[in-house]
């Protein structure tokens, strides 16, 4: 998993500092990629071609079953579990699916949380308390959506994603990232705001699938999540501010270096008696 995001990250950032990011070797990477399709492999994407080819000829109607019997009405005896699997994987749902997926994004009441952070921006050890937020930056191509997290107990940001869009999954790829670089947590207290990508039945099953706490500030209070909003004023006088960028890819890498290449290893915080998060981390090792 790790090394499919440096792969789907590295014509915008480099490999090396990717790699780095997620406690990956380079020469691992590069013989993953690099490795012949194994017969299996090859095997499926075969057969995920003849599933879109069925899907899309059913109008987007054909669910696994009826796809698996097409399979096998033409001579193809594939197993239903392996079908659904590769449909999955591939996003192949039927418009009953996406109807009924609509209407429970909807429903965000349902996923509306108590503030259980209470204004406690501290952490006596690492992965006790996240915060999370959204916010946007100007390119002459229009808004560069960013999702960062934020471990309070050294201000590592430890997981971020960056769209043209301000769509749901950039909350769940900034916390796939920091778990990938975290590994297991353990008694974690996840806070963000209200928004709707907070608020996502996707988002909650993700915390829930990783035992996960979810705090949210209260309606209008955006003091409720100050430390984030803090990191944000700091990124956009440091660096953001001072830059016209012309394409959302230019703004991408500059924010991916302000965070990975100075911020976290680098940048003297005053919170932490003038340490750099990783810096802080390393000193403060806890075992």
């Amino acid at each position: 998993m790790r090394y499919a995001f440096v792969r789907d990250q590295a014509e915008t950032y480099p490999v090396r500092l990717l790699c780095k990011l997620l406690e990956v070797s380079p020469s691992g990477y590069y013989d993953w990629r690099d490795r012949p399709e194994s017969p299996r492999a090859k095997d499926n994407r075969a057969l995920l071609c003849r599933i879109e080819t069925i899907h899309a000829e059913s109008d987007e109607t054909y669910g696994s079953p009826r796809v698996q019997e097409e399979l096998h009405s033409q001579g193809r005896r594939h197993g239903r579990n392996r079908v659904a699997r590769l449909m999955r994987q591939a996003g192949l749902k039927t418009r009953v699916q996406v109807l009924r997926e609509r209407s429970r994004r909807g429903r965000t009441f349902e996923h509306i949380e108590t503030n259980k952070l209470q204004r406690q921006f501290w952490a006596v050890k690492p992965n006790q308390r996240w915060v999370s937020d959204i916010t946007h930056i100007p390119t002459a191509e229009g808004w560069l959506y960013l999702a960062v997290i934020m471990d309070l107990y050294s201000r590592a940001i430890v997981g971020w994603a960056m769209d043209g869009r301000p769509a749901q999954r950039l909350t769940i790829e900034a916390l796939q990232m920091a778990l990938w670089r975290r590994g297991r947590v353990k008694g974690l207290l996840l806070h963000s705001d209200r928004g709707s990508q907070y608020r996502a039945a996707d988002y909650h099953a993700q915390l829930q699938e990783n035992g996960i706490e979810c705090s949210m500030s209260r309606k209008g209070e955006c003091l409720d999540n100050a430390a984030m909003e803090s990191f944000f004023h700091t990124l956009k006088t440091e660096r953001t501010h001072h830059h016209r960028y012309r394409t959302r890819d230019e703004a991408r890498r500059s924010v991916f270096e302000y965070i990975e290449t100075f911020y976290n290893p680098k940048r003297r915080h005053s919170y932490l008696n003038y340490l750099s998060p990783l810096e802080f981390e390393r000193v403060n090792r806890v075992s």
